[in-house]
């Protein structure tokens, strides 16, 4: 099962490089990982280009606000669950997206 996990960001440079590692070291493989960035003035984008190798796809473009930008991510998604960690989070251990798959295929 493939999970689509977007972060959307602006001037998010102080808390994005722990969003997008707590994403990246989860222990779950199957995560296409997207964030959608609203033109950030700092140095956020800069941060998530170091990342670029960790992450499916970026998209940093001006948007109409925070909900416009969550569903620039959703159409770009292409996985069976869609998630959204925002860029100021940081999932508790590298197991939750496993578990939330684990959920998710004990339901069928």
């Amino acid at each position: 099962m493939k999970v689509s996990i977007i972060t959307v960001s602006y001037n998010a440079e102080k808390t994005i490089a722990d969003t997008i590692n707590s994403v990246i070291n989860q222990s779950y493989k199957n995560i296409e990982y997207i964030i959608v960035d609203g033109l950030s003035s700092d140095s956020t984008i800069n941060i998530v280009n170091s990342f670029n190798h960790e992450i499916t796809k970026v998209i940093s473009e001006k948007d109409r606000g925070l909900y416009d930008a969550m569903n620039k991510g959703i159409r770009e998604s292409t996985g069976e669950v869609i998630g959204f960690i925002n860029s100021d989070d940081f999932y508790a251990n590298k197991k939750v997206v496993e578990n939330v798959v684990q959920l998710f295929n004990e339901s069928k």
